[in-house]
């Protein structure tokens, strides 16, 4: 039986690899088409053609300010990462372990959060951006966006499994609840806290619809929305658009491949204790 097994394997490889391939494919000519010259599009040419002279170019223009916006989604970005990484798993532990009055409606009103596409609430949270003086600052792009339901959800649903003597044990030790939340129940969420850095960086590293709601000055533009906003001056030069491409996307994919085990481990866990 174990030799029939063994002999299904190869071809599971070979599937699997071409699927891969199916779906990288896309990709890997946005990254070939990056950093060849206009004149080799749509054409196979060999690496010594090759060059970061797009990459450059973007960097070094003075018609618009590439590293500013670089800079400027690497704070937001991380901002609103630590938020959640802080923020999330304090309300889900409350949620999750926690006795007081008005829990269970808490509780519901985070799961409702979830069902309400967010462009439902994107005109309220302008109105109160702007009621605060926040637009075309950092406090507008990162304060509204330190918590998330979904990640609350997430995030409880994981506590709840912790077992309750961990907690009376680390009383009987002399630690508050909120010393057993941090030195004891924090640490062990370590994957379910990685899925939710990677989701949470992917969606604010390309999100453009807030930012360029909330900042419209070109000093407060992040990549994608700055990156859009001079598409057109490349409109027909296509190594340049992929450059730009590659541009945006290419911390997000280093994130994920870093900590790719951890992410698939929360996944996992969210969904067999969910």
């Amino acid at each position: 039986m174990l030799t029939r097994k063994n002999n299904g394997r190869p071809f599971l490889y070979i599937g699997t690899i071409i699927l891969g391939l199916l779906f990288a494919l896309p990709f890997l000519y946005t990254i070939y088409t990056s950093v060849i010259p206009m004149r080799h599009v749509n054409t196979l040419t060999s690496p010594a053609n090759w060059t970061f002279e797009n990459f450059k170019i973007f960097f070094t223009n003075d018609a618009y300010n590439v590293p500013r916006w670089f800079m400027n989604t690497v704070i937001m970005t991380g901002v609103v990462v630590i938020g959640n990484l802080i923020i999330n798993p304090m309300a889900g532990f409350a949620l999750a372990k926690l006795n007081f009055k008005g829990k269970g409606l808490i509780y519901w009103i985070v799961v409702a959060t979830m069902m309400v596409p967010y462009h439902m609430i994107l005109i309220p949270v302008y109105v109160n951006v702007a009621q605060l003086g926040w637009l075309n600052t950092f406090w507008g792009l990162t304060v509204p966006f330190l918590y998330q339901g979904l990640y609350i959800f997430m995030l409880r649903q994981f506590f709840i499994s912790v077992p309750n003597e961990f907690l009376e044990a680390a009383r009987m030790d002399g630690l508050t609840k909120m010393g057993a939340f941090w030195r004891i129940v924090y640490p062990l969420a370590r994957s379910s806290l990685i899925t939710m850095s990677i989701l949470a960086f992917a969606g604010t590293w390309n999100s453009y619809l807030v930012p360029s709601t909330l900042a419209n000055t070109p000093e407060m533009y992040v990549l994608v929305v700055g990156l859009n906003s001079v598409k057109d001056m490349f409109f027909e030069n296509t190594p340049m658009i992929m450059a730009g491409v590659v541009l945006s996307t290419l911390p997000i994919i280093l994130f994920f491949f870093l900590f790719q085990r951890q992410y698939i481990e929360g996944i996992s866990n969210a969904g067999v204790k969910g």
